[in-house]
């Protein structure tokens, strides 16, 4: 599994389409563990660009504080699962937390 975390300064950025880059996060399903972690520079945000690029990146799952209903189906139609409301920390334990079950996710911080 790859999980795609937005990030700002270091850690998760409220809305994903003004973040810095993306943390890409390989998970062993076995294990459920963290086996690598690499940070790509996205293309510029443009609408259906960045569900692509990440769909081409090999992601399974965005974990983002906020994102728009049609950028949530856009992934959805990449294959790419979404998850939305999450808090800003750092990409290792949001992903922790996703993995363990126990991510906390409140209301998606974009309303378009």
């Amino acid at each position: 599994m790859k999980i795609a975390i937005p990030v700002a300064n270091g850690t998760l950025c409220p809305h994903f389409g003004h973040c810095e880059q993306f943390v890409l996060v390989d998970v062993d399903d076995d294990s459920r563990t963290i086996i690598a972690t690499r940070s790509l520079v996205p293309p510029p945000h443009e609408p259906g660009v960045l569900p692509r690029w990440l769909h081409e990146q090999g992601a399974d799952v965005i974990v983002a504080g906020g994102m728009g209903q049609r950028a949530q189906s856009l992934f959805a139609q990449n294959g790419i699962t979404v998850v939305v409301g999450a808090p800003a920390a750092k990409p290792e334990d949001i992903v922790g937390a996703y993995l363990a079950g126990t991510l906390t996710s409140g209301t998606n911080l974009c309303d378009h």
